[in-house]
Formats: structure tokens, C-alpha cells, sequence
């Protein structure tokens, strides 16, 4: 494999500086399972208060958060109402219907954005019939509506059309601290009224490990039993809990720079002929774009940048993305750019 310069696979490429290493050596730990880990509880904590929740449960991964908040909220056979991009729809292994037992409908939203109107129209009136509606879930920011923030106007829309029709809402918030800093609105503003919501430590803001859900006691003393039940339970956490903590404290505001450098990747290849890429859409730390008119389909295009050193995914017959992270430098930025003109620019001559 070539020796990989720029990595724009996916901003789960980010490692732990050695600042965050050193600290997350010195935590103090003890029995997670038993609520003996200070550092455990510390973290809970934070993220509860950073959510405008009651409680938070610290968790190995999102997917598992999505899963554990799927499973408290519904019973088997109930609906849940998301986004056609949405993660647990996607990427999550089919678990909602292993697990959980419940059916995923789609909303064709745009950017991986829906609206109330469209839950709305979507609820199933009550009858013998019918999967019971119980759930609706969003995404912020969507990843693949392309790292798009939701309006926290629209956040609330559909939050206030599920509370009328009865359903509980849940907050995806893999990358929602992206959404904070490109809106400058705060997270608790995000899920205020919502029935659960998480956050993760491993992609922008750079943690190896691990995720939080949050929600109120009893929703979190449920979220435990699941825990619990799917494997969760850590023992002495405080390891990798500590990179959550260090995160929250020191890389929070940085992801702006995140932004900045998707910004300047988008904008240098909107400059290659034959590249398709909507410069509005590019709001956070993701870019995609289109190959199309270079004669060339996207897993081959992945495979030259790769060729010169720079990483990035296929997320369609013709469509890659980019993700910028800590990890990944200005310079690292403008060497991409310069490999994707080197490589595309030719085929469309």
C-alpha cells in the first residue's frame, strides 16, 4: 500500500496527540460497571451539562449510543422515523431490526434534513393495522447530507410535531460539536427538549475511543441495562474516558480550523475541470464532490489520489468524500489539491 501522506479518509483517522496520551495515562480509574471510575463519572458528567441533560452514560461507540437509545424508546414492532441518510439506517449493521425489532422509515429530506411537516405526514395513525410510530431520529450534522447543520429553527419544528403526535426524538450527534462551532449555537440549544442525545470523542475532536448518550436519570438507568446487555460494561474506563475529557477541554474551539481547511479543499477542487462540487453545502469539516466530468468513476479516482499519497473515500459510483481533521494540516490541504489536479486535470485533456 502506498505510504499514505494526507488522510481524508474519514475524520475517525484522528489519533490522540501525545498531550492527550500523557493525560489519559495518569487517570485515576476504577470499576466503571460499579460507578467507582472518577474519571468515568467525570466525563458523564461534563456531557450531561454540555447536552442540558440529567445524566449521561459513557458508551464504546455511537453506533452503540443510536442502538441503546433505539432500544429504550421503542418495543419491538414500533416505527422509527429518520432520515434516508441516516446512520443507523446505513452503517449500523442492520441492529435496529436485530436488535430492537423495529422498522427504520425513511424521510426524504434534503441534506439529510427533514421537516416537521414531513413527520407529520409520516406518522401512521394508530390502528390494529399499523407498526405504532414511537421515534423520530436526526442527524446533526448530517453526515451524508455532506456535513450539513440543522437549523436549530427546524430542530425544533420537528421536535415540537413528535412531542404533539406522542413520538420521542433522539439527537445523532456523532459530529454535533461541528455543528456548534460553524453555527456558534450551543449544544444544550441543539437538544433542548429532546428525549436523548449523544456525542462522540473519536472523530473531530480526536479521542481514541468512546461516546456518551444522554437523556434523563431514568432514561440513562434503562441505557444501563442495554449497556449492560450488548456487551458495554468497561470496568476501569477511566483510560480512554480521560481522552473524551481532554478533548472537550482542548479541542473543541479547534475545530474551526477543521472548517477552514474543508473550505480551502473545496474551493481548490472546484477549480479542476470536470470536478462538481456545491460550495454551499460545504459548512463543516466534510466535502464531497463529483467526478463525473472527468471520465473517471470515484472508486478509480480514490485509487490515483491514493497512488500520490492522499487518502479519501468513494461514497457513490462518481461521488467522493473528504474529511478534515485535527491530523490533517493546511499544507496537507493544499497537497491534496495539487495531487487531484495532477491526477484529473489529464483525463478531461
Amino acid at each position: 500500500m502506498p505510504k499514505i501522506e494526507v488522510d481524508l479518509y474519514s475524520d475517525t483517522q484522528s489519533r490522540p496527540t501525545a498531550e492527550m496520551r500523557a493525560f489519559m495515562a495518569a487517570a485515576e480509574v476504577g470499576d466503571e460497571q460499579r460507578g467507582e471510575d472518577p474519571t468515568v463519572n467525570l466525563l458523564q458528567e461534563m456531557v450531561a451539562e454540555l447536552l442540558g441533560m440529567e445524566a449521561a452514560l459513557y458508551l464504546p461507540s455511537g453506533t452503540m449510543c443510536n442502538e441503546i437509545a433505539i432500544k429504550v424508546h421503542t418495543r419491538p414492532g414500533d416505527e422509527v422515523l429518520l432520515d434516508r441518510t441516516a446512520h443507523p439506517l446505513n452503517s449500523e449493521g442492520g441492529a435496529p431490526g436485530m436488535l430492537s425489532g423495529v422498522l427504520l422509515t425513511p424521510l426524504h429530506g434534503t441534506h439529510g434534513i427533514f421537516t416537521g411537516a414531513q413527520v407529520e405526514a409520516a406518522v401512521r395513525p394508530r390502528s390494529r393495522s399499523a407498526p405504532p410510530t414511537r421515534l423520530a431520529s436526526i442527524e446533526n450534522t448530517s453526515n451524508s447530507g455532506g456535513g450539513t447543520v440543522w437549523p436549530l429553527a427546524t430542530v425544533r419544528e420537528v421536535r415540537d410535531v413528535a412531542r404533539q403526535r406522542g413520538l420521542a426524538i433522539h439527537l445523532d450527534g456523532a459530529r454535533l460539536m461541528n455543528a456548534v462551532v460553524a453555527s456558534g449555537i450551543a449544544a444544550a440549544e441543539f437538544a433542548q427538549g429532546l428525549d436523548s442525545a449523544w456525542i462522540d470523542f473519536t472523530k473531530g475532536l480526536g479521542a481514541p475511543v468512546g461516546a456518551a448518550l444522554a437523556g434523563s436519570r431514568d432514561f440513562i438507568q434503562e441505557a444501563w441495562r442495554y449497556k449492560q446487555a450488548f456487551g458495554g460494561a468497561m470496568r476501569q474506563a477511566g483510560i480512554i474516558a480521560a481522552g473524551g475529557i481532554y478533548a472537550l477541554r482542548h479541542n473543541v474551539a479547534r475545530l474551526a480550523e477543521d472548517h477552514a481547511n474543508a473550505r480551502l479543499l473545496a474551493e481548490g477542487l472546484a477549480e479542476i475541470p470536470g470536478v462538481t462540487i456545491d460550495l454551499d453545502r460545504v459548512q463543516t469539516n466534510l466535502v464531497f464532490f463529483d467526478v463525473a466530468g472527468t471520465g473517471r468513476g470515484a472508486q478509480q479516482v480514490v485509487e490515483m489520489l491514493l497512488a500520490e499519497g492522499v487518502r479519501v473515500g468513494a461514497s457513490g459510483p462518481t461521488r467522493i468524500r473528504a474529511a478534515t481533521h485535527l491530523d490533517v494540516s493546511r499544507a496537507g490541504i493544499e497537497k491534496a489539491v495539487k495531487a487531484a489536479r495532477a491526477v484529473l486535470t489529464p483525463v478531461r485533456a
